[in-house]
């Protein structure tokens, strides 16, 4: 994997590549552990404008009834009205409305984030982490990324008291993005 000497040369739209991206997250339960679960159905697209960064975009739908913590009773339960209503709100969509270039390989993605019908604007610091030829010749990119939103602010209020204070589910809950993109024709 080697870092272009500058960004001119990843002018181009990109494809996310589901096989190689996590679109993940972590919530705290029960106030002493994480529980960390995954979208595995998204799609979405990246303009990169390597050279005005700021001019670039992405965008990403994500299919609600996609998530997967690894246990079947909690997964229908967050597909449930209690958290993401996934039949009223199917998708899970981002649009970005600003790039900003922070450091030599470092950018803030702010978009419109719509969970369960509720659109706020959240900020994702992203790290470049390289560009690669895969077998197949197809150029690549990767970006790293995550922040913390409160899911309250999206309408998710459920949660239960703990006998010993406290409550079942955070009201933090950390997005990760680990992106593979490959490079439209």
């Amino acid at each position: 994997m080697t870092a272009p000497t500058n960004y001119a040369q990843l002018t181009g739209t990109y494809t996310l590549d589901p096989t190689h991206t996590r679109i993940g997250f972590v919530a705290r339960h029960a106030m002493v552990t994480k529980v960390r679960g995954a979208f595995n159905e998204f799609t979405g697209t990246a303009r990169i404008d390597g050279e005005n960064p700021e001019k670039s975009s992405a965008t990403v739908s994500i299919k609600a009834n996609s998530i997967d913590t690894r246990n079947a009773d909690r997964d229908a339960h967050l597909r449930s009205n209690d958290f993401l209503q996934m039949d009223e709100h199917p998708e899970i969509t981002f649009t970005s409305t600003e790039i900003k270039q922070t450091g030599e390989d470092t950018f803030d993605v702010t978009g419109d984030l719509t969970i369960k019908g509720v659109t706020k604007q959240v900020t994702i610091p992203f790290t470049y982490e390289g560009t690669a030829q895969d077998p197949f010749g197809n150029t690549r990119v990767g970006f790293e990324g995550l922040t913390v939103i409160n899911r309250k602010d999206y309408g998710i209020t459920w949660n239960a008291a703990l006998e010993t204070g406290g409550v079942l589910v955070s009201d933090k809950v950390t997005l990760e993005f680990e992106v593979s993109a490959v490079k439209n024709a």
